[in-house]
């Protein structure tokens, strides 16, 4: 807990809970289903919660906001996301079911009242949200074709509605094949740990 504190001084005592139980129910989930690489899970806190949360330094969502949290595995970017945000809505969509599961009882156990797991894959999917959040599922022109229709067309938030994608190295060649504008934010910018170095935010949007 201390990267997420150090980082998020303000959070509320009810935060603060949620965030170490999550950690520790994902130190026991992990045990019984790999949803995280077993050498990763040291870095917990690092590379997966601080990792989604780092879309909180780029946006704070109004209330009332929509997101699809697409390829979500074991619940990120969305599980954090839905702590800091509790009156936003939450959609965690993945195609393995058994993930998913593990999303439902997490998220049961953390009683977050606004987060819907789901099993499906992003194509089948028409309802329309305010951001798609991801976190390197594929390749991000083909990531693109598949959820630029979900995205809905009145922005109410600060910046306008479109697509939060985490992704670390150098895409240019990708972003090369995408027809939206593209705003790219070095997560460096927000956490000094070394592990964000080359980790980026890419805002998509029309």
């Amino acid at each position: 807990m201390e990267l997420i504190k150090k980082y998020f001084p303000n959070l509320t005592e009810i935060q603060l809970n949620r965030f170490e139980h999550a950690l520790s129910l994902y130190t026991e989930w992990n045990e019984k289903i790999n949803i995280i690489s077993r050498k990763d899970m040291q870095y917990l806190e690092l590379h997966h919660f601080l990792h989604s949360m780092s879309i909180s330094k780029y946006i704070r969502f109004v209330p009332g906001t929509t997101i699809l949290d697409v390829g979500t595995g074991g619940g990120f970017p969305g599980i954090p996301l839905a702590i800091l945000f509790p009156e936003t809505q939450f959609t965690l969509l993945d195609s393995i079911t058994k993930k998913i599961n593990v999303v439902k009882e997490i998220s049961g156990e953390l009683n977050l009242t606004n987060v819907v797991p789901a099993v499906n894959r992003a194509e089948n999917i028409s309802q329309k949200y305010d951001f798609i959040t991801a976190r390197a599922v594929t390749a991000l022109p083909e990531f693109c074709q598949n959820v630029t229709k979900n995205i809905a067309t009145k922005s109410s938030n600060d910046i306008p509605n479109g697509i939060l994608y985490l992704k670390g190295g150098n895409f240019d060649d990708e972003l090369s094949k995408i027809r939206l504008l593209i705003r790219i934010t070095p997560l460096s910018n927000y956490y000094s740990e070394e592990f964000f170095e080359t980790k980026k935010l890419v805002h998509l949007y029309k």
